[in-house]
């Protein structure tokens, strides 16, 4: 449950699905969304900052992530897959139509699909190469990350509602 050192390709896949759309929004943001990130919880931008560090590393650095051979645990590693598959799509949909809207909107029954979609396709993959780092620092990331974005729909609410 440790982990065993060694490059992962898996790994780098997955933060490659997660970095290249992430980059390419830093040149299309939604209108309004510097004024949410101003108010941000300093406690959920340490936890968010720190995962993001600790989740580059480890899932890179252990290549248990990797697949050897098909057997039933293969299921987490698919289903892990899967809702990365969904995040591209809800990339897709965002940059279609970029707005707050479809920024934070749900995709299917999914809340925040920006935010909770790759925090628990990493979990599985941690789950999958029962690595207890990468767990570890999912958790602490998906603290910070989706904390913030259910903040950011809050105060997205809070603005609807007094209008």
């Amino acid at each position: 449950m440790m982990g065993t050192f060694g490059f992962s390709y898996i790994g780098l896949v997955y933060l490659l699905m997660l970095f290249v759309p992430n980059i390419l929004w830093t040149k299309k943001q939604p209108t309004g969304y510097a004024e949410l990130a101003k108010n941000e919880n300093k406690v959920l931008l340490v936890f968010e900052r720190v995962g993001q560090v600790l989740v580059v590393g480890t899932a890179l650095i252990f290549c248990d992530y990797n697949p050897t051979e098909f057997t039933a645990w293969t299921a987490w590693l698919i289903f892990s897959a899967v809702l990365m598959l969904l995040y591209e799509a809800a990339w897709i949909r965002y940059f279609i139509k970029p707005s707050l809207k479809t920024f934070y909107g749900r995709l299917l029954f999914i809340p925040v699909p920006l935010a909770s979609l790759p925090v628990f396709a990493f979990l599985l993959l941690g789950i999958y190469g029962k690595v207890i780092w990468l767990i570890a620092s999912i958790v602490i990331l998906g603290v910070g990350h989706i904390g913030i974005h259910i903040q950011h729909i809050k105060q997205i609410n809070r603005r609807v509602s007094s209008a």
